[in-house]
């Protein structure tokens, strides 16, 4: 069958217009005009408020050297980054974040402690906010720090995974920084004890 055939040439205008209302955002679909707006700037302010804003950073301006290997939680942009100490080691890696800046602790910190299969106790102040939450949950799939867990020292500040993938990229903690328990994992083998850490 030839290209310029007409039923071959009416499928393949009917494929194109099916792909472009597929492909088209909700303004272009709706009936009402007014409804649609809304729907095109909710669904445009839900995907900005779940992206990180990835870019590579240099070591220097945050830290004076990679003694011990260093991370950066950049809590704007919902990253973390990772230098090891020999100087060629980076990684980038889409984080969680508190969820509103009363719960957000910034400054400089090291990792005190690491833990493969961390159990979980809620803080004081989250059992007051949440008084239906368990007082404690042990190592598995139900636990909110994942897999692996790096201890800061600052008391109940951790970086740690998460079961729930739909956290990260979000305002979603109470204070911690959450990973992919596959990236926790990576970031849990590159790091160590005295690997120093920043928040800004």
């Amino acid at each position: 069958m030839s290209s310029n055939d007409p039923k071959t040439m009416k499928r393949r205008a009917f494929l194109a217009g099916t792909a472009a209302v597929i492909g088209a955002p909700a303004l272009a679909r709706g009936v009402d005009g007014a409804g649609t707006v809304e729907i095109e700037r909710e669904v445009t302010k839900t995907v900005r408020r779940n992206i990180s804003a990835f870019r590579m950073l240099d070591w220097q301006p945050y830290f004076s050297s990679l003694r011990n290997g260093a991370i950066l939680c950049d809590i704007d942009s919902r990253a973390v980054h990772f230098w090891g100490e020999d100087g060629r080691t980076y990684k980038l890696y889409p984080s969680s974040v508190p969820l509103s800046e009363d719960l957000t602790r910034r400054g400089r910190t090291r990792v005190v402690r690491k833990v493969e299969g961390p159990s979980w106790r809620p803080t004081p102040s989250m059992l007051k906010r949440n008084p239906e939450w368990p007082a404690y949950v042990p190592p598995g799939p139900d636990n909110p720090l994942g897999t692996h867990a790096l201890y800061l020292s600052w008391t109940y500040y951790r970086v740690h995974g998460t079961h729930d993938t739909r956290k990260i990229g979000r305002r979603s903690s109470n204070g911690c920084i959450g990973l992919y328990n596959e990236h926790i994992q990576e970031l849990f083998a590159l790091s160590r004890v005295g690997t120093q850490v920043l928040l800004i």
